[in-house]
């Protein structure tokens, strides 16, 4: 009967043992995500319309400081566009004058910064 009730005790303790190991299935996610920033850097803070392959956004664009040339730019709604990495016509218009035209690359999770 002892080694009964032994050889049962042994059974259920590795079996809590062995399913509360954590085994089971979990998803991972890694690489890029599949989005793009542009900025557009100026003098001084203004708005700015940005004509991206026939799509128009209005945007505002960040104060550029000469003594930190290589800073980086908060992303936000009011001075970034988000798109897809791909090829773009881009044009730039401040009241009414073209002062930007350029196509671009933009790759995936990169924020590319134009200066104007």
């Amino acid at each position: 009967m002892k080694k009964t009730l032994f050889s049962i005790i042994i059974a259920l303790t590795s079996t809590l043992l062995l399913n509360s190991c954590g085994v089971g299935t979990y998803s991972v996610t890694s690489g890029k995500s599949d989005e793009a920033g542009i900025s557009f850097t100026s003098a001084k803070a203004m708005d700015i319309t940005v004509i991206i392959d026939e799509s128009s956004y209005d945007i505002c664009t960040v104060k550029d400081k000469a003594y930190k040339a290589d800073r980086k730019i908060k992303q936000t709604a009011n001075n970034t566009i988000q798109i897809k990495p791909g090829t773009y016509n881009i044009k730039v218009v401040v009241e009414g004058t073209e002062v930007f035209a350029k196509k671009l690359f933009i790759s995936a999770s990169e924020h590319r910064i134009i200066e104007l």
